[in-house]
């Protein structure tokens, strides 16, 4: 049977954010518990556990008993259409419009199940076929996947090693206020910093090219709990 996704968007608003929400975990835990998944979508586990019998019902996802979630195929492709939707209202906000990078993220949510697939299609063509988000994170099946999943964390980058930053995870994201930190302190996907140190649950990051710190004023401070939603490459000249 066929689900008609507009249909669900309409009577089942939270489908969206729960089917995205197993993509994203799966593709970068491997698993998904109602636990992680309650985290996620910030609401209690039998919140998600209510959630999760409408979803099954629907045909979209299963769960052995106390096993974990996964999605079936129709709901996949629901949520694959959904990542896309998002990623590219992000590049419309953005991009476009202006709107501010650190809220792009948020705006798109209340807009994604809102779109038809031709406008889908026009923002991809339009964008010039985008392998990434405004925050860096692959769009389903883009090249760039592999790469970007499998980047090492911010928090483990060693003493002195010269990075580029290559994305915000999407699980970052969802952590109140850390997109408006990565904003001010200039942690975007590109720019590129150097670890002078790491000291208790920091991490002290100063921009490439400086080749000495003269104060702490220079210095960017992140708490390494945070860093580890951040993604980065070593930088090569």
């Amino acid at each position: 049977m066929k689900i008609d996704a507009a249909r669900i968007y309409r009577q089942f608003p939270a489908a969206a954010e729960y089917l995205s929400g197993i993509y994203i975990v799966q593709r970068d835990y491997g698993g998904v518990s109602n636990t992680h998944l309650a985290s996620w979508v910030g609401v209690s586990n039998s919140a998600v556990t209510q959630t999760l019998g409408r979803l099954k019902r629907l045909g979209l996802a299963r769960q052995a008993r106390y096993g974990a979630i996964s999605l079936t195929e129709e709901g996949r492709a629901i949520a694959v259409k959904i990542l896309r939707r998002h990623a590219l209202l992000e590049h419309l906000l953005v991009g476009v419009l202006q709107f501010p990078w650190e809220k792009a993220d948020e705006e798109a949510k209340r807009l994604q199940s809102q779109i038809s697939e031709d406008l889908t299609e026009h923002l991809f063509l339009r964008f010039g076929s985008p392998q990434t988000c405004p925050h860096g994170n692959p769009l389903p099946g883009s090249p760039l996947e592999a790469k970007l999943l499998k980047a090492p964390r911010l928090s483990q980058a060693p003493k002195n090693a010269e990075l580029r930053i290559l994305r915000i995870t999407e699980e970052g994201e969802q952590i109140p206020k850390m997109l408006d930190i990565c904003h001010v302190q200039g942690i975007q996907p590109g720019a590129r910093f150097r670890v002078i140190a790491k000291e208790g649950d920091e991490i002290r990051l100063v921009r490439a090219g400086k080749t000495t710190v003269r104060s702490r004023h220079e210095e960017i401070v992140f708490p390494l709990g945070k860093a580890d939603h951040i993604r980065y490459e070593l930088y090569t000249h």
